[in-house]
């Protein structure tokens, strides 16, 4: 399933400079392969490139990049002494003596690389063949000789495929017609609306709409694209550590979302008008920042950027990333199957509908694009996105950024053993999407101590931006930290080789 994005090569090539624009004002190399890189991540670096070319959700995002590193970790396990595969266990151990970097290297790439092919063809020409070429490898070496690195790189991520493409998400659309698509029948209650949204659509206030607006497309004429529900079937597909898709529901519904009529409902909507009408230009930024929309590495593959710059600044082997990026990457896949089977069990209501629905015939003041804060009618209100990307195409509870983004703190602490990350990026005057050449006045910096000020950030960014209320971030966050948890504690028994029940909470190399 796509996010309905315009093809024509002005919108492209806009797209195209926000990317690189966030990616320049980075500090850090994170996103750019360093000479000194270990093949982990030089792969990694070519997976996030098949996302940003590939125009999938963030939840298939997620996914996408466990397997990646499950392939990856399942190859690299054979030369371990004790980890195990997701897979195989302990079947595809090679003795002592070819437990070599090189042999390794061998394995993990291609298992990354038939990965990649499987989930990103379209990219396979041009970023994936072209890598192999630069590491010595043949990619048309189809061996399936477990005798041999090759071998075992085919034969472990061949394994993760066939158990994945089984999973629920429907990325061969043999259970829909397209790549992804719902096959569950999810029908949306209300009526789709333009951009500000039309009160009078809205046939139920609690529950999602899908939005229809102008995506700059300018070629022959503009084009209006409406919303469906991307991964509406996601709580169908099977989790790496979760007992279940639902299995954090109940917590979830002691919490939220706030149903109409409510004076809950009310304060969170007047809450967001507040932060709309205080606007700071950092506040604009942060929001800008953690957007990651159409074009990017979205959320998921945004904190693996964070797990490159780990890499590089504790200058990591390529043992230690097999497993970091493992159960980084899985614990931002559970993390979205558990905040996308909530969005679809409570299939509540965006602000972007909420706010001109009450306000409607009401004078507030907000945000308005290049005017600052304004006094208008309600119906009028729009959050602080761009205009051809106004909301997500998905319900609103749970935040999906607050929930992948505590996650990947989570495991990046764990990992660590430490909560201190040190990384930062700058935006130059006048250098916003939503408004360029207005805001920010000045130069401006962000930057985070902790992984946990990272996430915080991250999921605080989407009330500053209108995407969501109050308790789907906080309630988000708290998500995403109780499926690390679990998900490290798995990743854990694997790379230990031992049941979950012996493994104590530490580090992949204490013992």
């Amino acid at each position: 399933m796509s996010l309905n994005l315009p093809s024509s090569a002005r919108v492209e090539r806009f797209w195209f400079l926000l990317a690189i624009g966030i990616l320049i004002f980075h500090i850090t190399t994170a996103g750019n392969a360093a000479a000194s890189d270990n093949v982990v991540v030089q792969w990694n670096v070519a997976a996030l490139q098949g996302v940003r070319d590939s125009r999938i959700g963030p939840p298939m995002v997620a996914r996408a990049l466990a397997i990646v590193h499950t392939c990856m970790f399942d190859a690299w396990a054979a030369y371990d002494e004790r980890a195990v595969g997701t897979q195989f266990g302990d079947e595809l151990r090679r003795p002592k003596r070819e437990r070599t970097l090189a042999n390794k290297n061998e394995a993990i790439s291609f298992a990354a690389y038939r990965a990649l092919v499987d989930l990103f063809a379209l990219d396979k020409a041009s970023v994936f063949d072209p890598l192999m070429a630069s590491l010595g490898y043949d990619p048309n070496n189809l061996t399936v000789n477990t005798d041999i690195p090759a071998g075992i790189g085919n034969v472990a991520c061949a394994a993760v495929l066939a158990f994945r493409h089984g999973d629920g998400s429907n990325q061969l659309g043999d259970l829909h017609p397209g790549a992804y698509s719902d096959w569950t029948g999810y029908v949306s209650v209300n009526s789709a609306s333009t951009v500000p949204v039309d009160p009078a659509s809205v046939l139920d206030p609690n529950h999602w709409q899908r939005l229809s607006y102008d995506d700059g497309a300018t070629a022959p004429t503009p084009r209006i694209v409406t919303q469906s529900f991307v991964g509406a079937q996601w709580y169908r597909v099977v989790p790496f550590a979760m007992t279940s898709a639902d299995q954090f529901r109940p917590f979830l519904a002691q919490f939220g979302p706030a149903l109409y009529g409510s004076e809950t409902y009310l304060q969170q909507s007047k809450h967001l008008i507040i932060i709309s009408a205080n606007l700071t230009d950092e506040q604009k930024m942060i929001a800008e920042y953690w957007a990651n929309g159409p074009r990017t590495e979205l959320p998921p593959g945004h904190w693996d950027l964070f797990g490159e710059f780990v890499s590089r600044r504790d200058h990591h082997t390529v043992d230690d990333d097999a497993k970091m990026f493992f159960a980084l990457t899985n614990a931002i896949f559970d993390a979205g199957i558990a905040a996308w089977d909530a969005k679809r069990a409570f299939d509540s209501v965006r602000p972007i509908t909420s706010i001109p629905y009450l306000f409607h015939g009401q004078q507030i003041k907000a945000w308005r694009p290049f005017q600052g804060t304004q006094t208008f009618d309600g119906s009028l209100w729009i959050p602080f996105q761009l205009t051809t990307f106004p909301t997500p195409p998905f319900p609103e509870y749970i935040s999906g950024h607050s929930t992948f983004s505590a996650a990947g703190a989570e495991i990046l602490k764990l990992f660590t053993h430490s909560d201190k990350f040190g990384d930062s990026v700058t935006f130059s005057a006048g250098s916003s999407n939503t408004e360029p050449g207005f805001t920010p006045k000045q130069e401006v910096t962000l930057s985070w101590a902790t992984f946990t000020d990272a996430a915080n950030q991250a999921g605080i960014s989407r009330r500053y931006g209108g995407i969501h209320f109050e308790v789907a971030d906080i309630e988000g966050r708290a998500t995403g930290r109780l499926v690390a948890d679990q998900a490290w504690k798995k990743a854990l028994s694997l790379i230990k080789g031992k049941s979950e029940d012996d493994v104590e909470e530490s580090r992949p190399d204490e013992d």
